[in-house]
């Protein structure tokens, strides 16, 4: 049985992205990526919203072909390639890849199926709408939060319609050199 794994870059007051989507101001770099690289080794399924789907299906498929490629773009390139993809969306219909599986009701269900049928964990990188939505159903397992050093002070919240308390449990905290802090919690 899967574990489902949320991995989101956050600014220091909380927020995902911008008030207009922007993520120019996210940090990555090797140390990011290692962890990016650990999360994908033990999962064999990706969750996304519509949006950060259409962003990685634009990018992910051929960017370890390039001239130039760096090691984790071959590494992340082969994995996006081969996990089953899930998408959360309401508007879109057809994704073309055999690969993909779209949801767009009765999601906690098929979620809680997933997570029992997959050999290893989910995981979801950004998507904050299909986060949020999967956050309220108290569906995620684990978050891998990379706070970023900035104060954006407006944007798409991290945490949105939480109705109830949620104990978590810090598994593990990184500091980066670039100043990101990593923060590793498992829900109780």
């Amino acid at each position: 049985m899967g574990k489902l794994i949320l991995c989101m870059h956050t600014s220091l007051d909380g927020f995902v992205a911008g008030t207009k989507g922007e993520m120019d101001w996210i940090h990555v770099d090797d140390d990011i990526f290692e962890i990016a690289g650990k999360l994908t080794e033990q999962s064999d399924t990706a969750l996304y919203g519509r949006v950060t789907y259409e962003m990685m299906e634009n990018y992910w498929p051929t960017a370890g072909d390039n001239s130039g490629a760096s090691k984790h773009d071959i590494q992340h390139s082969q994995w996006y390639n081969n996990v089953t993809k899930i998408v959360i969306s309401k508007s879109l219909k057809n994704s073309g890849s055999n690969k993909t599986e779209i949801i767009s009701s009765n999601v906690s269900t098929r979620v809680e199926e997933l997570k029992k049928e997959t050999k290893k964990d989910i995981v979801i990188f950004g998507s904050p709408t299909a986060s949020h939505s999967l956050m309220v159903k108290e569906l995620i397992d684990e978050y891998y939060l990379l706070i970023n050093p900035v104060i954006l002070g407006a944007g798409i919240p991290l945490f949105k319609n939480i109705n109830r308390k949620v104990n978590l449990t810090l598994a593990e905290s990184n500091t980066f050199t670039s100043g990101v802090v990593g923060l590793h919690y498992l829900k109780k």
